[in-house]
């Protein structure tokens, strides 16, 4: 799936990085425990998180994400979008909540992204 109709269906708003819109993805991760992202997730794996401080930029960067989705309606700190903005990174915040993100996601044939195959 394109990361622009993932927007439309989890009904997100673009924070920054559109020009990574046109990108496919098919796997996601959702954790709010950073260490679990760079310990569990794979690459190019889209990262659902209500963590919206630099810590959840720091370790989509490092695990290779395409890009991070804030779910509740959170929105990236001044400083988590200063540095999104520098990495180039796509954020996505919906007002949904991870458990409905992570299922609406799932019905769309996003697969769970993991190290260790599940």
């Amino acid at each position: 799936m394109r990361l622009r109709e993932l927007q439309g269906v989890v009904r997100a708003e673009l924070v920054c990085g559109g020009e990574a819109l046109d990108e496919s993805v098919c796997t996601c991760f959702a954790a709010d425990l950073m260490s679990d992202v760079l310990a569990f997730s794979g690459p190019d794996a889209l990262l659902v998180t209500g963590l919206a401080t630099v810590q959840s930029v720091h370790a989509a960067d490092v695990a290779d994400c395409l890009g991070i989705l804030l779910v509740s309606g959170k929105r990236p700190s001044s400083d988590a979008l200063h540095l999104g903005q520098s990495k180039h990174m796509l954020i996505l915040t919906t007002p949904m909540s991870m458990f409905e993100t992570c299922g609406v996601l799932s019905r769309h044939g996003l697969l769970p992204s993991s190290k260790e195959g599940g």
